[in-house]
């Protein structure tokens, strides 16, 4: 069942930036900001395979998962302002979201102060949580967006840039064409595999706490 449900999710993500262009971008990274489970390993890399076909650009692309990032980190932000910790401990479970990851983002914001937003914006797991801490924190909400946008461009840009030379090899060299073809089932074999024991470790984990 869940891979199948991680199958439809990746063909949804497909569907809406193939519809909606860089709207689409900004609108999912806004989803995965604000801490709804959507990977952004699958929203940017596409999105970067789609400037290989010279439907994007490489530049826009990575801005506008930055400008999503900024949008999706505003209700988690005011979430932690507003709400606090005992907001995430009652509804964080709903995007399986429970007192762990919190921990985690909470340790980082008290080691590196403002910054954390910053080079949290860099890390898988972290980045997702980030904004709730800055929240508890008061942190201004200028400098927060500036950082938020300033950490995210690059993770953007990074996963875009993997799926526009990916794209390019495709078609330029029949040989890994060939390869990454027989490769496929695999693949997305393992990326669901992955996906699904996450989902099952939360769910788990949350069932626990």
């Amino acid at each position: 069942m869940l891979h199948t449900l991680l199958g439809h999710v990746a063909t949804w993500i497909i569907s809406v930036i193939s519809a909606m262009g860089y709207t689409g971008i900004v609108l999912l990274m806004g989803i995965e900001s604000a801490c709804i489970p959507l990977p952004s390993e699958i929203i940017m890399p596409f999105s970067g395979y789609l400037v290989s076909t010279g439907r994007f650009e490489l530049l826009a692309v990575a801005t506008a998962g930055a400008i999503g990032c900024n949008l999706g980190s505003i209700p988690a932000y005011f979430a932690g302002q507003y709400g606090g910790r005992p907001f995430i401990l009652r509804w964080g479970k709903w995007v399986l979201i429970g007192a762990d990851e919190l921990d985690k983002a909470e340790r980082f914001f008290a080691r590196f102060g403002s910054l954390a937003v910053l080079i949290g914006r860099l890390l898988p797991v972290i980045r997702s949580f980030i904004a709730f801490p800055a929240g508890m924190a008061r942190m201004n909400q200028a400098k927060f967006h500036i950082y938020t946008f300033v950490g995210s461009w690059p993770w953007c840009f990074a996963l875009a840039l993997v799926g526009n030379r990916l794209g390019v090899a495709w078609r330029t060299d029949p040989r890994l064409g060939e390869i990454l073809h027989k490769l496929d089932a695999v693949v997305v074999a393992a990326i669901l595999g992955l996906g699904a024991f996450y989902v099952w470790h939360r769910v788990r984990a949350l069932r626990k706490g």
